[in-house]
Order: structure tokens, then sequence, then C-alpha cells
């Protein structure tokens, strides 16, 4: 025997012939596209080719000071000078001498490394040495110019007993190295 079964199905009723859509209530205009008014407009004229550039110097700092025809004065080594003590340790206090602007310096006592990055500010910071009896070379390299080249660093040296033995400063470029000397005696 054979059963059959049948199904209707039914279909939303929308898209049959008898729908209409509602118009909208109110219509849009269309935007016209604006159009900038015609203006003469000037001409611009491009600034003149500059072939060398001028190097930038401190504003108050005199010429002779940092520049010579042949190049720029602390492009190299500097002697900070030697001086006599009969002194057993020496304190070395030093620190950016002009704008601080993130100089940094690696400090040797006699060809050896004693503080790797030194980085100057305002304030006085140093190390204190054991002389040994004759020369003590003490040297600061320039690791970089900060800001505003060269690196720059104002620096005292006092005896044992809190005397002052030395106070001066140094222009650095990259790289060189200010010496001072002490000899004991």
């Amino acid at each position: 025997m054979a059963i059959v079964m049948s199904l209707n199905g039914y279909a939303q009723d929308e898209f049959n012939s008898k729908f209409k859509p509602i118009p909208p209530m109110v219509k849009s205009p269309k935007a016209k596209k604006a159009v900038p008014p015609k203006r003469d407009l000037p001409k611009v004229i491009p600034p003149p080719v500059v072939k060398k550039p001028v190097p930038l110097l401190p504003i108050n700092a005199p010429k002779s000071n940092f520049i010579k025809p042949e190049g720029v004065v602390y492009r190299k080594n500097q002697n900070l000078g030697s001086f006599k003590t009969k002194s057993i340790t020496s304190k070395i206090r030093y620190r950016d001498a002009a704008y601080v602007d993130g100089d940094s310096v690696r400090v040797y006592l006699n060809d050896k490394v004693v503080d790797y990055v030194v980085v100057l500010n305002g304030e006085f910071k140093g190390l204190e040495v054991k002389l040994e009896k004759g020369i003590n070379k003490i040297e600061f390299e320039a690791l970089n110019e900060g800001y505003a080249p060269p690196n720059t660093a104002e620096f005292q040296v006092y005896d044992d007993k809190g005397s002052l033995i030395s106070s001066s400063q140094w222009n650095l470029g990259v790289g060189y190295r200010a010496t001072l000397t002490l000899i004991k005696e």
C-alpha cells in the first residue's frame, strides 16, 4: 500500500502585484556642487638656494674662540695642564659648563676606564683618585656633543686638604680627549 502526503506552502504576500510602496512626504532638493570664485593668487617666489651652510655659534661667544679658517678648534685633543702636588689623594669634580644639553664623557685614569658614561648636568659630579708616585694622567673623552656642540664642561681639582689645585673648562668634539696631569712629588 502506498501512502501519499501533500503539504501546502505559504509565502509572504508583499511581492505580489498588488503591493504599492508609500512615497516619501518631502522631497529633498539635489545639492549643487559649490564652485569657489576665481581670484588672482599672488605668485610664489622660491627662496634662493644656499650653497654652503653657515656654522652655528653660541650667541654670546666671540667667533675667534670657535672657528679658524682651517677648521673648528674643538675638534682636537686638549691639554688641561700639568700640576705638581704632595697630596696622597685628589678630588676631581666636573659638570656641564654651558647649556645643560646632554653632554656625556668617559673618564680615564692612567689609560684605564674609571667611569664608562658620565652624563653631565648642572651639578658637580666627580671622583676621588689615589695618586701614584710620579705622573697621574686623567682624561675625559667626549662621547657626544649634546644638543648644542661642542661638549663643554667645567672641572675643578682639589688636593687631600681641600685646596684648589686647578679649575678650568674644556670644549671637545666627539671622540676627542681633554687631558689633565697630576704629578705626585
